[in-house]
């Protein structure tokens, strides 16, 4: 099969010359398997939902609540939900968790950058995807507070030991998974939903498209801006948000279990469902425009701000989905801003490679980055308020 355009161009060319031993490319068979999950949901999440629309008003989310923190549990959906996520898979290593964490961490803010510049921009090439986004109307109309909630999520699940039974990570990858349900469930009531052409809404192949954008691209894009992980820490991510994806319902068929797994999964992704179209175009001008927004209130000096932030965050951007997409998406083109990501890349990488070699620094990475982390959400908890219940967002649904 031909390359998709997402692997034609961009920083995936620079990956697969790099990062990709051999041919990646899925056969006729394994789109056609990987389309069957286009129909199939997360039956034990939506089961939840429906119970809890037969229970008085806020009942059924306050049980939901309690279980979470290990209070009783209903029998019926409540509990058949909870006996499964409490099975601890197998597979997971506790060790690999914690230096997975570990290893995002040392980011330290740096790594919010791809989380908006690749991971949200680049799931807007996913026209099918999108079609729940602006059915809700969150990402569009709020699209500011909707990153800072994604932002906040984001570190929740990536903080060390935050996956444990009853830790916070644990419960924000379990409530999202709910937040899906009610979506899913919104979507199915609508009379417009067009199953054939936008499969079913937030279907399997959706979530683990969200789940390489978090976890794949994550690691791509932060090495692409200067920072290095060693093969063991790539693969200590990618275990740690293999068990996120299995925490929020993700069929196990669908998560990888090595990063040649994970690139696989991105080509069939690519070559299936990345098929950009309008509503595509709407987003991102959404959160382009909130990038944008760190200047409002500011007068001139914000002015510059905005120009400044739209302008890096938009060469992040081009970095990674290439000329084609970016203009599709319309976002803007700036030659400066984009040679001074490179230079900053070019800097991070130096300070990297002599961090490798100093005893006792990545550690003390780790540690300035959870420090910067911790007073980022402080901060968003100042300003935005972020609802980490995602009860509102129930409610909306």
């Amino acid at each position: 099969m031909d390359e998709p355009e997402l692997f034609r161009q961009g920083g995936f060319r620079l990956a697969q010359r790099l990062f990709i031993e051999g041919d990646i490319r899925g056969d006729e068979r394994q789109v056609a398997r990987l389309r069957e999950f286009a129909q199939v949901q997360d039956r034990l999440a939506d089961d939840v939902v429906a119970w809890m629309g037969q229970q008085p008003k806020g009942h059924g989310r306050r049980l939901f609540e309690d279980a979470l923190t290990g209070g009783a549990r209903v029998a019926g959906p409540l509990e058949d939900f909870f006996d499964q996520v409490d099975a601890k898979p197998y597979w997971v290593d506790d060790e690999r968790l914690e230096r997975g964490a570990k290893a995002i961490t040392r980011a330290g803010l740096l790594g919010l950058f791809p989380l908006g510049d690749m991971s949200l921009m680049g799931g807007y090439l996913a026209s099918r995807a999108t079609k729940s986004l602006v059915g809700t109307g969150e990402i569009e109309h709020k699209a500011t507070r909707r990153l800072v909630e994604t932002a906040a999520w984001w570190i929740d699940v990536t903080t060390p030991g935050a996956l444990k039974h009853g830790e916070k990570g644990y419960a924000a990858a379990l409530r999202i998974r709910l937040v899906h349900a009610h979506v899913r469930a919104a979507m199915n009531r609508r009379e417009d939903w067009d199953y054939a052409a936008w499969d079913r809404p937030v279907n399997q192949v959706q979530t683990a498209g969200t789940l390489l954008l978090f976890s794949l691209v994550y690691v791509f894009g932060t090495q692409l801006l200067g920072l290095r992980y060693s093969a063991r820490e790539r693969g200590d991510i990618l275990h740690l948000w293999r068990y996120i994806g299995w925490l929020m319902g993700v069929d196990d068929e669908l998560l990888p279990t090595s990063e040649e797994d994970a690139w696989r999964l991105l080509w069939l992704l690519a070559a299936t469902e990345f098929i950009p179209d309008d509503d595509s175009k709407r987003l991102a001008k959404a959160l382009i425009e909130a990038n944008a927004a760190v200047g409002e209130g500011r007068g001139a000096v914000g002015k510059v701000l905005s120009h400044v932030s739209v302008a890096v965050h938009s060469s992040i951007s081009r970095l990674v989905l290439g000329k084609a997409n970016a203009d599709f998406l319309g976002l803007p083109n700036d030659p400066v801003a984009q040679a001074a990501i490179v230079a900053v890349a070019g800097v991070n990488f130096a300070a990297e490679t002599v961090r490798r070699f100093i005893p006792g620094a990545t550690a003390l990475q780790e540690r300035i980055g959870q420090a910067g982390r911790r007073g980022y959400v402080k901060r968003l908890e100042k300003l935005f308020a972020p609802d980490t219940t995602y009860a509102q967002h129930m409610r909306a649904a």
